[in-house]
């Protein structure tokens, strides 16, 4: 009876994905995707104001509503990362590799039409993560707050003009928020998480941005003979997106991780 019942959880969870209207959420990024800019300009406004006024201000704890935030991004990147894993993988299986670059079919697909625009939508209520960080007065760095403007302007850039590549791009950012959010709900819950966890992730980090810059280039040579559906603007500016994500996240990895204390003055 049990599995009967999980069965049809399962079941309508597939019929609300499949009568999800990809084509009423394209039309829609694609008149309004410019309102990335304001939610971006509105965000840097909110977070560098609060900056200031928490200079003088104690710090806030947060740890209960940071778990309960960082769980539910979790739980949403899991099901995103499987959800559109299983289609990104079936689509290896069966037509290859190069048509899993080239596929636009990931926009309209029965199950990962409804998760791509999830995906770009989430880009927006992920802003939040910068305000635990802000309000707990922790150290904000220049790679955390331009990743978040960024991703959110490409992500809905992107999406309306449904472009070759964003199977692949939008099922790595799931998989990778995946273990980030996870690890990210250990830490506010106070659970001791070992060193080599976070050194994983960003390892995670850095290896998507390095298949990212790959399938761009991918995609622009598989479009000089049609195969691949895009424009040289979207592959400029994913290029311009990823290699400096690269750059970043690689000084990141190196300092965090890799650099050697410097010794102290009194030493």
């Amino acid at each position: 009876m049990e599995e009967h019942n999980l069965s049809v959880v399962l079941l309508e969870e597939y019929d609300f994905e499949k009568r999800f209207n990809d084509q009423e959420a394209i039309q829609w990024m694609q008149e309004n995707w410019g309102k990335s800019f304001f939610f971006s300009v509105l965000y840097a406004a909110i977070i560098f104001w609060a900056q200031r006024v928490m200079k003088e201000r104690k710090r806030f704890e947060l740890r209960r509503p940071l778990v309960l935030w960082s769980l539910a991004l979790a739980v949403f990147s899991i099901i995103g990362a499987v959800r559109t894993g299983y289609y990104l993988s079936n689509l290896l299986l069966s037509s290859g590799f190069k048509q899993s670059i080239c596929d636009r079919g990931f926009y309209n697909g029965p199950v990962s039409k409804f998760w791509a625009y999830a995906f770009v939508l989430s880009k927006v209520p992920e802003l939040g993560d910068t305000l635990f960080i802000v309000l707990r007065k922790q150290k904000l760095i220049f790679l955390h707050w331009y990743h978040h403007i960024t991703v959110l302007l490409y992500t809905w850039y992107t999406y309306k003009d449904t472009v070759a590549g964003g199977g692949w791009f939008m099922t790595m950012n799931y998989t990778v928020h995946a273990f980030m959010y996870s690890y990210y709900t250990l830490r506010a819950a106070g659970i001791q998480v070992p060193r080599l966890c976070a050194m994983f992730i960003t390892m995670t980090q850095i290896l998507q941005m390095v298949m990212g810059t790959f399938v761009n280039v991918l995609v622009y040579r598989w479009m000089q003979d049609g195969t691949c559906s895009s424009t040289p603007e979207n592959i400029f500016w994913s290029i311009v997106m990823y290699s400096s994500y690269l750059v970043l996240f690689c000084s990141f990895f190196y300092n965090a991780y890799m650099k050697t204390p410097a010794k102290s003055k009194a030493e």
